[in-house]
């Protein structure tokens, strides 16, 4: 008898099987004469007794001969359990089959969070669609967005990019933040180049903005709002990934599309190889150095911006060629970071651009 029984679902089957030591008590059918039937009831000469009708097959179900048997401890049944076949094969995970589940090596989804990010806000999706549409690898929308968004939708259909319409709370969870405004895309981040890169395609009058341990997203998405409204293409930073994160895009309301990220080896060295390239460095200062109104802003020229609070480093602020200070009131110490590049370069495009 097959002892190995299992359903769809994979549940253990139990089958009941006669033991090997049950034929010795197998014997003739006393009533039909046949073999193979229930053992031999004893005679009366042995003390026992004639069968009685009421001893035939079926009667007497209100107590059954199995369990009788099975509380005298002499049953010919035993009960065996087998583990489901897909158990027993658990331990060798089939990743190759139609059937089976893909394997995805986890070093390739930490690579792929690295080289990906998400940004939302309708007006830097718009701008990075129209600028480089080969970066997106998905997308979301909410239904009231979409007809602002049918050449994308439509993009997205012919080169086989996956877009989802969502409400907002899945939006909310995909983006990550509740100001989404409605749209959200996975895009592949862009690396910085290298200083040489840059002076290889520079101009003659050149502003390019260096950021020193600025880190605040909403600030950085406010100072390339600022670059791209006055020309600056180009950010010199230790980290060309801040530049693509999700709430600097958004700040930066397309603004994002229209800088580049330079990085050095390091950032001093980065500053060093724009000296030696004719550039000047300028830094700023809330307490000394020349007022803005009265500098003459050199055409070819690195304008270096420290951290929200302590500025840029001693070091930096040393090896200068001009500093300048941004004059006012002085009810407050100084302007914020973002607020400050925007007056700064308004005042480098009026002399150099205007």
């Amino acid at each position: 008898m097959n002892d190995e029984l299992k359903g769809k679902s994979g549940k253990v089957k139990v089958m009941y099987v006669r033991g090997d030591d049950d034929s010795e008590k197998r014997s003739q059918n006393p009533r039909t004469g046949k073999g193979g039937g229930r053992a031999t009831a004893p005679s009366r000469a042995e003390g026992g007794r004639r069968p009685r009708r009421d001893d035939k097959p079926g009667a007497g179900r209100e107590r059954s001969r199995s369990d009788d048997r099975d509380d005298r401890g002499d049953s010919p049944w035993r009960t065996v359990s087998r583990a489901p076949r897909a158990v027993e094969e658990s331990t060798t995970p089939d990743h190759g089959g139609i059937s089976g589940k893909s394997f995805v090596d986890p070093e390739v989804i930490r690579r792929q969070r690295a080289e990906e990010t998400r940004v939302y806000g309708e007006n830097a999706c718009q701008a990075l669609f129209q600028s480089r549409p080969d970066c997106i690898v998905r997308a979301w929308f909410i239904q009231g967005v979409t007809p602002r968004f049918k050449e994308a939708l439509r993009w997205m259909a012919a080169n086989r990019k996956a877009y989802h319409v969502v409400d907002d709370a899945e939006l909310t969870k995909a983006s990550g933040t509740e100001h989404h405004g409605g749209v959200c895309f996975l895009i592949k981040k862009r690396s910085g180049i290298s200083v040489q890169s840059w002076l290889s395609k520079a101009g003659e009058d050149d502003c390019v903005l260096a950021l020193e341990d600025v880190g605040n997203p909403h600030n950085l998405g406010g100072i390339m709002r600022s670059c791209a409204h006055f020309g600056v293409k180009g950010l010199l930073v230790q980290d060309a990934s801040l530049l693509e994160s999700g709430a600097a895009v958004r700040t930066a309301e397309g603004g994002a599309e229209h800088v580049q990220a330079i990085s050095g080896d390091t950032f001093t060295d980065g500053l060093e190889q724009f000296r030696k390239a004719g550039y000047a460095i300028v830094t700023t200062s809330s307490h000394k150095g020349t007022p803005l109104f009265k500098a003459e802003l050199p055409k070819k020229m690195v304008l270096v911006l420290g951290q929200e609070r302590e500025g840029v480093t001693e070091a930096t602020f040393d090896n200068a060629d001009m500093s300048i200070a941004i004059d006012g009131t002085g009810n407050v110490e100084s302007l914020n970071v973002s607020v400050a590049t925007g007056v700064l370069l308004a005042e480098w495009w009026r002399q150099n651009k205007a």
